[in-house]
């Protein structure tokens, strides 16, 4: 077996009454510029999945999201070198504020398909 560290990151589907959800793009100079995203973040050491969500998205787009209205939707993994990544990714409806591009060079409330 091969010790591999692993590399937890989660990400929000936001999704607003109207069915739409957010995405936002990657601002140039970052990897994978330019590409859309769900907005979420790397789960710090000590913190739980749900409430590292919560931090990344008050950061990057400056909403407030009660831990315990995150809902486990799905999941995906990939080596990364000598890491693997990890995604939780969060169903969320309930939020407080309106999203900002922070950390984003835009955002976009995109139709589900």
């Amino acid at each position: 077996m091969v010790n591999t560290a692993l590399m937890p990151v989660v990400a929000a589907v936001l999704i607003r009454e109207d069915g739409r959800v957010l995405v936002q793009r990657r601002p140039a100079g970052k990897p994978l510029a330019r590409l859309w995203e769900f907005p979420g973040g790397r789960v710090e050491p000590g913190e739980t999945p749900e409430a590292a969500l919560a931090r990344e998205l008050d950061e990057e787009l400056g909403i407030a999201v009660n831990p315990r209205a995150l809902e486990p939707l799905t999941f995906a993994s990939e080596p990364q070198g000598a890491r693997y990544l990890l995604l939780l990714v969060y169903r969320c409806r309930r939020w407080s504020g309106e999203p900002e591009a922070r950390h984003a060079d835009a955002l976009r409330w995109a139709t589900q398909g």
